[in-house]
């Protein structure tokens, strides 16, 4: 059922990364239509994420995140997933260069995007669908590898009554293949109504050179082609709309297996996993704002409240000494243990944590100390004037150029260090 807009709620939002082409000698990035129209229609907003340098270390600016759809691209870099020996011959790499040219100029910003997406929806169970290229990015990101070219790996390997052609030139819109549904999956249950008797396949559009190799291991197969590709997996603890679950990977494009000039389906289970994904991606948002909500304030007793205060004294104590450098009166100094106590009390943490908390509690307690740091600072600062005053112009001049040439020296080093530690971070 299509989503009945309602101007009062707050839709979810829907991540997608757009693919960059050359219009005019200009870079255009777009996202196909039938996906905009499809997340729109079952109640959700797409937010375009443009593939444009950086963005990758930009993706917290596009909170909140509800769910991410990954769909069509160039191949992923090799290097990511660690090939397993392919055979390949530089030959034959040159070879499907030529014969994949729009497809294997590999995109390192578009990779570097969305496997940061698909692994911040790992960690966060956020919904995840992957359409083509982003079937493979999720594969990818959980640790499975992918065939450079089924052609060269996987079909001239078989024999001729088992290959299946996954990529048709001649015939882009309307080259279809049949695969086996896997049954008890979701794609069996999108599917079963036109499911012939006794038979498990359906016909699907195929557009790719690559595909998955390796299935990770978290994910199950939910449909193959006749020559062994995967051309579906989910994961299945990771499966329930109802409950904002949904990762999903489809090597297909089920948005566009329609029928020639027209907007009707091939199968009416074409569009069930856009809806479903959104089932999700809503259950998703409403648990999310759930679990955010300010929580009530907490009402404390009077001895709590009276220890509160007590502990916040202590801190204010501990602030006015550090800060301002304030002289505290021998019969305050006891205040400060109320807040060294505390600190040191709190386990309720990681053993890192507790330390640091330790360490603050002992700061806190010693916080008088400070006051006889400045003042011997003070006397090492006399004592160095008087040391200078007996010194005659050369040497204060010598000396001055002494310490200029060290300060520059301090500067360049901290600068390559600094640099060093930007570039390790954006590895």
């Amino acid at each position: 059922m299509a989503f009945n807009n309602d101007l009062s709620v707050i839709l979810p939002r829907v991540l997608i990364v757009s693919r960059r082409s050359v219009r005019k000698n200009k870079f255009v990035d777009f996202v196909g239509e039938y996906h905009l129209d499809l997340i729109v229609t079952y109640g959700a907003v797409p937010v375009i994420v443009p593939r444009v340098n950086g963005v990758h270390m930009l993706l917290d600016s596009f909170e909140p995140i509800h769910g991410v759809l990954l769909c069509e691209g160039e191949d992923i870099d090799p290097s990511l997933y660690e090939p397993e020996t392919s055979g390949l011959s530089p030959e034959e790499i040159e070879e499907i260069r030529r014969l994949h040219a729009s497809d294997t100029a590999v995109d390192k910003e578009k990779d570097s995007i969305e496997l940061r997406l698909a692994k911040l929806c790992l960690e966060r169970n956020i919904p995840y669908m992957g359409i083509c290229r982003g079937s493979q990015v999720l594969n990818v990101a959980c640790g499975g590898t992918l065939y450079q070219d089924i052609g060269k790996e996987l079909t001239r390997k078989l024999p001729e009554d088992q290959r299946v052609v996954h990529m048709d030139y001649d015939n882009y819109d309307g080259h279809r293949h049949f695969v086996k549904v896997v049954e008890n999956t979701p794609l069996h249950c999108w599917f079963k109504d036109s499911l012939e008797v006794g038979k498990m396949d359906i016909l699907v559009n195929s557009y790719h050179h690559q595909g998955v190799k390796r299935l990770a291991q978290r994910f199950v197969p939910m449909a193959f082609a006749p020559d062994g590709l995967i051309e579906g997996f989910y994961d299945p603890d990771a499966y329930n709309p109802e409950e904002g679950k949904f990762i999903m990977g489809l090597q297909f494009h089920p948005e566009r297996m329609r029928r020639p000039d027209s907007e009707e389906f091939d199968y009416p289970g074409c569009p069930s996993a856009y809806q479903e994904f959104v089932k999700a991606v809503r259950a998703y948002q409403k648990k999310l704002n759930s679990s955010t909500a300010l929580p009530k304030p907490l009402k404390l007793n009077k001895e709590m409240e009276n220890k509160r205060k007590i502990i916040v004294r202590s801190f204010s104590l501990a602030k006015n000494l550090y800060t301002a450098g304030i002289e505290m009166n021998p019969t305050k100094q006891s205040e400060l243990e109320a807040g060294a106590e505390f600190l040191e009390s709190n386990t309720a943490l990681s053993v890192q944590q507790e330390n640091r908390l330790k360490q603050m509690g002992a700061t806190v307690r010693n916080g008088s100390h400070y006051i006889e740091k400045l003042k011997l600072n003070e006397e090492r600062d006399r004592l160095a004037r008087n040391v200078m005053g007996k010194m005659s112009v050369e040497q204060l001049s010598d000396l001055m150029s002494f310490y200029h040439m060290m300060g520059q020296i301090c500067s360049e080093v901290l600068e390559r260090k600094l640099n060093g530690i930007v570039n390790d971070n954006a590895c």
